[in-house]
């Protein structure tokens, strides 16, 4: 994700010079091994850091206000005004969720209901009922 007016500064990133001339907002480097972070510096490896925060929503406000590109959840990215999606030659990798319940709750019918909701809203396919 980037604003527009970081593209019309610095034009669109180019895989192929290594990102040379753009800026990165990735986790803090306590998080540095996360798949988004190894893969948009090894997309990107000659960009310089412009922020590093662990939360999803300052890095979005980072990218809206211009600081840089940043791998965001659709849901923050999506939702923040002015931010638009750059592709980069490959998708970024994707994110396991879990979600744990005690098994006596496994038939409750409103738990089946919030289940269903979270994973049609982060768009993956239903889990296998059991």
């Amino acid at each position: 994700y980037a604003a527009p007016a970081y593209l019309e500064r610095h034009g669109r990133p180019d895989p192929a010079t290594g990102g040379q001339g753009h800026a990165l907002i990735t986790m803090d480097t306590a998080f540095s091994e996360l798949a988004d972070v190894a893969w948009l510096t090894r997309r990107l490896p000659e960009a310089r850091f412009a922020g590093r925060s662990n939360n999803r929503d300052v890095q979005a406000r980072m990218c809206a206000a211009g600081a840089g590109l940043a791998v965001l959840p659709r849901q923050v990215g999506d939702s923040l005004p002015g931010l638009i999606r750059v592709p980069l030659g490959e998708p970024a990798p994707g994110r396991d969720v879990w979600t744990g319940y005690h098994r006596d709750l496994h038939r409750l019918p409103l738990l089946r209901a919030v289940l269903d909701a979270i994973t049609e809203a982060l768009g993956q396919p239903s889990p296998e009922r059991g």
